[in-house]
């Protein structure tokens, strides 16, 4: 019997498409407004929590801010450095050294001089309201709209409080406002609401609420942490 030919068959070589890295289930997300990670400063070093409250990054810095853009990084001239200035990373500081940590802790990028571009700002928004002093008492005004002062009808808030602020943040028609009464601070909307009970001794005035919709206050004057809109605390 004769032999049958072996035909040649061309192997096909399926490529293994890598998994997607699966989602680490400790950076829950409790309230969308808030960031997954938050600092927390513990034993006089920061690291940072879930929104649990659970540490996910050891507290072992002198400084950590929040996860966000780093302009300077993020028009670097150093086009491999340019990846660490978005808001997949945060800056900290340990031993007089800045870096950059992404969400599982690595330090991924030392700072560097050279690495340093420009910031490029965009269109500023100007603010609709501002604070007002009366008779050492402290209220809010809309600039645009305010011509009489003795005309009680043109304040948004009339002067009551020790003291005001207007936190900086991206909705300039509803901000946040840091106010004093009684010695105390707590923090009131344009309508004169409560959003934070004044019992705080000091709320900072800082990029908090802009960088992570939150605020750093104290209680005691020493120890400051973070709060929610909600109060409460991390």
């Amino acid at each position: 019997m004769k032999k049958l030919p072996v035909k040649n068959v061309t192997k096909t070589v399926v490529k293994k498409v890598p998994s997607a890295p699966k989602p680490n289930p400790d950076l829950v997300t409790i309230h969308q407004d808030l960031p997954v990670l938050i600092p927390k400063k513990e034993n006089g070093k920061f690291g940072y929590v879930n929104q649990n409250g659970k540490f996910i990054i050891k507290p072992e810095y002198h400084i950590a801010v929040f996860f966000y853009e780093d302009c300077n990084l993020l028009n670097s001239p150093n086009l491999k450095a340019r990846k660490f200035g978005t808001d997949d990373y945060a800056t900290v500081e340990k031993d007089m050294i800045s870096y950059r940590v992404d969400k599982t802790g690595k330090r991924v990028y030392q700072f560097k001089d050279a690495d340093l571009g420009k910031c490029k700002f965009g269109d500023y928004k100007q603010q609709l309201y501002q604070a007002y002093v009366l008779n050492g008492f402290y209220g809010i005004i809309e600039k645009a709209k305010f011509v009489n002062a003795a005309d009680y009808r043109q304040y948004q808030i009339y002067p009551q409080y020790q003291y005001l602020y207007i936190m900086e943040g991206d909705d300039t028609s509803d901000p946040m406002i840091v106010a004093s009464h009684n010695d105390r601070f707590g923090v009131i909307d344009v309508n004169n609401k409560v959003i934070i009970p004044f019992e705080y001794s000091n709320i900072k005035r800082n990029f908090s609420w802009k960088l992570g919709r939150m605020f750093e206050v104290t209680k005691d004057g020493t120890n400051y942490y973070y709060i929610d809109v909600r109060n409460k605390t991390y």
